[in-house]
Parts: C-alpha cells; structure tokens; sequence
C-alpha cells in the first residue's frame, strides 16, 4: 500500500530538470579529474575526503591528508561565500543565482588555464592551487543548488538523495525519476570525466566549462528560486 506522506519530490518537468541533470554531470565530471589528476581526492563529496584524512594519518600519507584538507577548505570557504552573497543579495530582494553561476565559471575557467599552461601536468603547488579553486567552485555550486532546488535535491553530494530514493522503494512509492536521473547523472559525468582525462588530457577541464556554459544559456533553463525574479 503507497503510504501517504510521500517524500518531497525533486523538480518536475524535463525543462525544469536540465540544468540541476548539467549541474550534477559537471560535479561527477570534476570529481573524476579531481580524484585521476589533482591529488586522489575528490573536490565535492566532503564526506570522503575526511574519511581521506583519517586515512591518510593512520597511514602516515601527509601528501593525501594536504590534499584532502585543502579540498575541504576549498569547498567549506565556497558555501560560507556563495551563502552570504545571496544573503546580501536577497536582503536587496535580488536573486543571487547569476551571480553565484558566474563566480563558478570563473574559478572552472581558473582551473581550465592553469591546467592549459601546464600542458595538463601541473607540478605539485599548481595541482594544490587547481584542487582548491575547483572545490572552492563545487562549494559555490552547492550554495547556489541549496537556495533554489527543492528540499533534498543535490548536485554535489547524493547520500541523502540516494536514501531518499531508497526510502520510496521500500515504502512502495512510486519512484521519482528526476531524482533517479540525478543519481545516474554522478557516475556519468564521472565517467565523462575519466574519458576526458585519459583520451584528451590537456583539455579535460574544458568539459565542466562546457557543462556549465550550458546551464548560463539554457532556454528556460533559469534556477531563481519560485516566485523571485532574477534582476
């Protein structure tokens, strides 16, 4: 028997899902080049990263524990950032999404031409500089996502969506496939991502720009959050 409380539900249409399904390749994409080439951390899913750190210091591994503290401050330093300026922004009554969007394009660009004038190979303190500016634009994108998707939709981190998934199946519910398709959109951006490293190096970040640029120019592909006009 479907119970009768079901679980908030993810966005609706195919067009109001585009850019949260863009969104969530991008990080599954840049978690891959961040795991494969800038340190074996990953630069969105936080909870690893401090199972990393233990990890790292019972094995005696500072090169893994520095990474993965400086994915974390990264990430913790964009969702503090990209929180307050849409604090100030919504203060005015304005929406902070375009602006919190062109904050993280601009670090993925950041990352894209440091990673170019290295032909893909950056030396230690480059990586270290590359690792912080795309956790620090995966942070930027789960402020942006927390003000404007509904309640339990991420793009950045899945335990709690997966749960909630699951919780729909064994309560009989009818699935909801805009969650599902977000849960299938981590593992293939992560595998566009790997592809991307070992076929096309030098220009592997180039795919979370595209993604992303995707999202900026998307019909009807606009995050404001109901009812709040983008100004």
């Amino acid at each position: 028997m479907e119970a009768s409380a079901p679980s908030p539900r993810g966005p609706g249409s195919p067009r109001s899902r585009a850019p949260f399904l863009l969104l969530t390749l991008l990080a599954g994409a840049l978690n891959a080049i961040g795991f494969l080439a800038l340190g074996g951390v990953f630069v969105s899913v936080m909870t690893a990263n401090l199972a990393l750190v233990g990890i790292a210091a019972g094995g005696s591994d500072p090169a893994l524990a520095g990474n993965s503290v400086v994915a974390l401050a990264g990430y913790i330093a964009g969702v503090l950032l990209g929180a307050r300026y849409r604090e100030r922004r919504e203060r005015k009554g304005r929406s902070a999404v375009r602006g919190l969007l062109t904050g993280e394009m601009l670090l993925l660009c950041g990352v894209l031409v440091g990673w170019l004038a290295t032909d893909g190979t950056p030396s230690a303190p480059v990586r270290t500089v590359l690792l912080g500016a795309a956790a620090l634009a995966m942070g930027c994108q789960s402020a942006t996502v927390r003000a404007t998707a509904p309640p339990g939709v991420s793009t950045t981190y899945m335990t709690g969506l997966l749960t909630a998934v699951l919780a729909d199946v064994l309560a009989r519910r009818r699935p909801d496939w805009g969650r599902v398709a977000l849960l299938a959109a981590i593992p293939a951006g992560a595998a566009l991502g790997a592809l991307a490293v070992g076929t096309a190096r030098t220009a592997a970040p180039l795919l979370p720009v595209v993604l992303l640029a995707a999202v900026l120019v998307l019909p009807g592909g606009r995050l404001d959050p109901p009812g709040r006009p983008e100004r």
